[in-house]
């Protein structure tokens, strides 16, 4: 009994982690088809309705849409400019390299609650209200943190030897980067991007902050949460997390198909 238990401990410690992760994520998913009015807390019957009809509770599609159109802005621009500072810095020596690594994790270890103050503070300064771009610019400013540090991370695991033999077979620069490092480092692009668009998504206390009369999907659900969470909020965050799903077990499965034809 002891040897078997020490040969699968780690499966064991694997399915309690996974167990424990999944269980938030099952309760949504579960609750999604409640048969419920207004308050979600309590099982009521199942139902497809909740499914069939997203946008049954008020504003909640409003919220979804503009925090979908916050995300793949602020995801855009903070995967180029990441993407941008991460190469400057790893693959380029100049004064500054060191407090400028320093300074790109500030906003990584700074409390959400205090960047928020800050940045409030900041646009209102110069006499800018709260809405739509000031959480776009919020949102930019803390996720290109979280960029840098994934596109640096792969950038460091690049094989430099590759570059020079496409540069020995009389490729240029421009040839070298467009047919051989940006293949290598798209995974790693990619990852990022995804990443920058979870934390955009899901972020409330930034948003709470800059936001002003703009509505966003957290905010919603924290307003609702006070009610009387509907079972929309469920049915979208249960589609969210399976599109996630599909996207990671996509990309698996692409990257399987490309190793294997080489």
């Amino acid at each position: 009994m002891r040897s078997w238990f020490g040969k699968n401990l780690i499966k064991i410690y694997a399915g309690l982690a996974f167990t424990y992760l999944f269980i938030p994520v099952l309760y949504t998913f579960i609750f999604s088809f409640n048969n419920s009015t207004k308050s979600n807390l309590v099982w009521r019957g199942f139902t497809w309705n909740n499914w069939a009809n997203p946008c049954g509770a008020p504003d909640v599609c409003n919220a979804l849409g503009n925090s979908l159109k916050i995300g793949l802005i602020s995801t855009l621009i903070a995967t180029i400019l990441g993407t941008l500072i991460a190469f400057a810095i790893g693959r380029y020596s100049f004064k500054g390299r060191a407090s400028t690594n320093l300074l790109i994790f500030l906003p990584m270890a700074t409390p959400e609650i205090v960047m928020g103050a800050s940045l409030l503070t900041m646009f209102l300064s110069f006499g800018i209200n709260p809405g739509f771009w000031t959480i776009v610019i919020a949102h930019v400013m803390f996720c290109i943190s979280f960029v840098v540090v994934t596109v640096k991370a792969r950038i460091a695991s690049l094989d430099p030897s590759l570059e020079q033999v496409a540069m020995d077979l009389y490729a240029n620069e421009r040839e070298t980067f467009r047919r051989v490092t940006l293949p290598l480092l798209a995974p790693g692009i990619a990852g990022a991007a995804l990443l920058s668009f979870s934390l955009s998504f899901d972020d409330f206390i930034i948003t709470n902050f800059n936001s002003g009369n703009v509505n966003t999907f957290p905010k919603f659900v924290y307003i609702s949460a006070q009610r009387g969470l509907p079972a929309a909020a469920n049915v979208i965050g249960s589609a969210m997390f399976l599109v996630a799903l599909a996207i990671v077990l996509i990309s698996q499965f692409v990257s399987k198909r490309r190793k294997a034809a080489f």
